[in-house]
């Protein structure tokens, strides 16, 4: 397979990236399938899709596969955000305006095939999970070792993927929301595939 310099993208998963990159820079939104085959010169959604799919589990983009209206960046390496002081959720304090440090978050991002996914639904909100957050998610190589509390992205076949805390009881597996209001979803370790586990939560104010 051909890749194209400087990153693991194959020659037509890079020209569809970088074509996206400047539509959405252009228009402030994500294009449809139509206007990517379009633009890529395809007759078919399937090799677009396909394309989509190896771009998000690669880590550059965000999508829910079907719906491309959906999609978004995953945004290049930030070196560091800089600190600036405190701010109290209880009473007020004195803050600081020196900036003595940088908040560095390039350690996350630079962890091997890590990927984002855009949450839809309250399951998670008092895990400060909101609908509409990005979560960036880093690949479970060994789901044994998986600790419980764990937050995952979980695919049960046939049914879809979700968002849970990860409860190993008895030998079952539980998938447990962090909202009172979704029963816990009891399976086997077989039926479930675990895609990865939350490094961090992006959200746009």
């Amino acid at each position: 397979m051909e890749t194209s310099s400087g990153d693991n993208l194959t020659r037509a998963q890079n020209e569809l990236f970088g074509w996206i990159k400047d539509y959405m820079k252009n228009y402030q939104h994500s294009p449809s399938i139509r206007q990517m085959m379009q633009a890529m010169g395809l007759k078919s959604p399937a090799p677009i899709q396909s394309r989509l799919k190896h771009l998000q589990e690669k880590g550059y983009i965000s999508w829910q596969e079907g719906k491309a209206r959906t999609m978004q960046i995953v945004d290049e390496i930030i070196e560091g955000v800089p600190i600036m002081g405190s701010v109290a959720a209880g009473g007020l304090i004195e803050t600081f305006s020196d900036v003595q440090e940088n908040l560095d978050i390039s350690d996350v991002l630079k962890k091997k095939n890590v990927f984002a996914l855009t949450v839809n639904g309250d399951s998670m909100i008092d895990a400060c999970i909101a609908d509409g957050d990005m979560v960036l998610m880093e690949p479970i190589t060994d789901s044994y070792s998986l600790k419980n509390g764990t937050i995952v992205s979980a695919m049960v076949p046939g049914l879809g993927t979700t968002l849970k805390y990860f409860v190993k009881r008895s030998g079952k597996i539980f998938l447990e929301a962090a909202n009172p209001a979704y029963e816990p979803i009891e399976l086997n370790l077989n039926e479930v595939v675990f895609q990865g586990k939350l490094l961090a939560v992006w959200r746009k104010v």
